[in-house]
């Protein structure tokens, strides 16, 4: 559950967020960019080999508040442990406030869109993310044109499920994701906020979300919703650009901080040295923090 303390640090501390929750069917790219084949474990072990890359990330002394101030988890990352403690214990005595991925997948696009799954196990889950002292949850849709009965029901949904998740003392970060590579992307963004004020406008006034968004296509074109007193951060997805595209765009949208997945991880291979993976990392953490921190 969020404190007070926790929600201003949210708002206001350096860095950014570590998206470390590559669940089911994205797993095995993961895996694949840190240098490990699909053929090198069994089916069974693909959670023990992406936990052990995981806690190689969490362990690293690179890996520390001073670059990161949050961290995504996947609900089997949760269950887990590092170095003998529950994975968000280990990241709160780090100084890291632990999310949990809390979607159940995408559901088939329709008026191009892909909305969330059902999430039939929501409140057993919201209530073992209490228990586990977690921060917040995430939760992600995928827009794929600049429509607006599917962008508005992207919204809904998200907001929907963000009220039970605020019900139980948690911040929900909300993720429309827009797809870098369509073509009417900026269209889609325009259409996308107005929906996203229009909901804040519904909210009560102690309720508090986070946005994760894709950097868009103008500059700053969030920042109207930085000032609203609901949204205590808004973070950016890397979306499939590179690391240092990322940062780029990223440095142009003042307030706006990381919570990068494929970005943060990208250079780590599973046959460095402990020295060499944590240079990797150390250097991957400062520029994402410095592009955040603008």
């Amino acid at each position: 559950m969020a404190t007070q303390a926790q929600i201003e640090k949210m708002r206001t501390g350096g860095g950014f967020i570590a998206a470390l929750d590559q669940s089911g069917g994205s797993t095995p790219k993961a895996l694949k960019l840190y240098g490990i084949s699909e053929d090198a474990y069994a089916p069974a072990e693909m959670f023990d080999v992406m936990h052990a890359m995981r806690t190689r990330i969490m362990t690293s002394p690179t890996f520390n508040a001073d670059g990161i101030i949050g961290a995504i988890l996947f609900e089997n990352t949760l269950d887990r442990a590092v170095e003998g403690k529950p994975t968000p214990t280990y990241l709160l005595d780090k100084g890291i406030l632990p999310f949990l991925k809390v979607d159940a997948g995408l559901a088939d696009s329709h008026n191009d869109v892909q909305l969330m799954k059902p999430i039939p196990n929501l409140q057993t889950l919201l209530d073992k993310a209490v228990d586990a002292h977690v921060f917040g949850t995430k939760m992600r849709s995928v827009i794929k044109g600049a429509n607006e009965r599917g962008i508005k029901d992207v919204v809904a949904q998200q907001f929907e499920i963000a009220k039970q998740i605020i019900s139980k003392g948690l911040v929900p970060i909300i993720e429309p994701e827009v797809d870098i590579n369509i073509s009417d992307k900026q269209a889609a963004e325009h259409l996308l906020k107005a929906e996203l004020e229009a909901a804040l406008a519904k909210l009560e006034p102690t309720d508090n979300v986070i946005f994760k968004l894709t950097l868009p296509a103008e500059d700053n074109f969030y920042a109207a919703l930085l000032q609203n007193p609901h949204v205590v951060r808004i973070v950016a997805l890397s979306g499939g650009y590179s690391q240092k595209d990322a940062n780029a765009k990223l440095a142009q949208n003042r307030g706006v901080i990381a919570s990068f997945s494929r970005a943060l991880t990208e250079g780590l291979n599973a046959n460095q040295t402990d020295d060499a993976f944590n240079a990797v990392l150390g250097d991957s953490i400062k520029a994402i923090a410095a592009a955040s921190n603008v």
